[in-house]
This record gives C-alpha cells, sequence and structure tokens, in this order.
C-alpha cells in the first residue's frame, strides 16, 4: 500500500489551492493582529479609572491628562473627551462619550471581519477547485479511453477532493476565531460601558466640572 504524499497531492491540487493557501495566510495575519491589540489593556486597563477620580476632585485636569496621554486605551481616549468637555451638561458627556467608545468598539470588530469572509470563501473556492479537478480527471480518462484503469480515475479524483479539503481546514478554525473574538469584543465593550458609568458618575455628574 502506497502511502500517502500529502505535500505532493497539495502541489498538484491547482489554482484553487493556492488561493485557499492565500486566504489561510490572511486569516493567520488577522489572527496574530488581533490577539495582540484586542486585550483588555487597550480597551479598558486595570486601575485606570481608580486614579481618575482623586485627580478630577482635586481638579488636577492638567495631571489626567498626562496620565491619559500615557495609556493607550480606549477608555483613556474617552475619559479624555470628558475633561476636554468638562463644562458641558453630563447628558452632552454621556452621549459623546457613547458614540466615541461605540466608534472604538466597531473598529476593532471591522478589524476581525477577514476572519468571516475566509471561512465563507475558503469552503466554496475548495469546492471549486474540487469540481474543477473532476472535470480535468474525466477529461483525461475521456481521452485516453482509461475506463479501465481505475488508479488513473481514483488519482483524479483524490487530488481534486484534496481542495474540498484544504478549504474546510481552513474556514473552520477562522470560523470558531471569528466568534472568539466577537465574544472578546462583547466582554471588553461590557467592561468599557460599566468603567464609563462609573467614571461619569464619580467625575461629572457629582459635580466633579
Amino acid at each position: 500500500m502506497q502511502d500517502l504524499n500529502l505535500f505532493e497531492q497539495i502541489s498538484h491540487a491547482g489554482v484553487a489551492m493556492v488561493v485557499v493557501l492565500a486566504l489561510s495566510i490572511l486569516a493567520a495575519a488577522v489572527t496574530l493582529e488581533r490577539l495582540a491589540h484586542l486585550r483588555r489593556k487597550f480597551i479598558t486597563p486595570d486601575g485606570l479609572a481608580q486614579q481618575l477620580q482623586p485627580l478630577w476632585d482635586a481638579g488636577k485636569f492638567d495631571e489626567i491628562e498626562i496620565l491619559l496621554a500615557a495609556n493607550d486605551s480606549t477608555l483613556a481616549r474617552t475619559v479624555e473627551y470628558m475633561v476636554e468637555h468638562r463644562k458641558q451638561s453630563a447628558a452632552i458627556i454621556s452621549a459623546g462619550c457613547g458614540d466615541l467608545a461605540s466608534i472604538e468598539m466597531r473598529q476593532h470588530q471591522q478589524k476581525a471581519q477577514p476572519l468571516a469572509v475566509v471561512a465563507t470563501v475558503a469552503p466554496i473556492v475548495g469546492l471549486l477547485g474540487t469540481v474543477v479537478g473532476m472535470i480535468e480527471a474525466f477529461h483525461v480518462i475521456a481521452f485516453t479511453g482509461g475506463m479501465g484503469d481505475a488508479s488513473l480515475l481514483a488519482g483524479g479524483i483524490s487530488k481534486a477532493l484534496v481542495n474540498t479539503a484544504a478549504g474546510l481546514s481552513v474556514a473552520l478554525p477562522a470560523l470558531a476565531l471569528h466568534h472568539f473574538f466577537r465574544h472578546r469584543l462583547t466582554v471588553g465593550g461590557l467592561a468599557l460601558e460599566e468603567q464609563l458609568d462609573r467614571v461619569l458618575d464619580a467625575c461629572v455628574r457629582d459635580g466633579g466640572q
């Protein structure tokens, strides 16, 4: 029994395999980027909200701005908006903060969207490669009179089906990762909303202007 040479099967699988491999590289790049940047410290860093209240109560807005400038997070940028508009009413500040936070969270979501595209497109491309491969296999048989040679037909079909397997192998992890990042974003959004409400209550609504 001859061992299955997977590398040989992939290298002869056709153009569709090249597209699937490109999609896998895209999925890997997006995954690494999201793992690096969709983290708590970039949304709601620990301890930032607690550091703000005494500074706000003391009216040390210059120190608040220095603290926020050193913190690359959605919470920091939203609180910076509060500082800049602190003389406005609490309703106006709350609405502006909500809009700013919503924009940043949508940007995070948009950066993970290519994973959904890969999960949708990869199996379709793999299936297309399989169909094309099957057509080519039967075309060879038709013109070589090889119906009596089962190995000729089986070899062609095997190479064609590799496309479907490759497409599914890329699509399934991409789909799982897309849902994982959506869940992480939801958790981060809820934590951001909670901390913003806390800061608004402590600093703005309680007369921190």
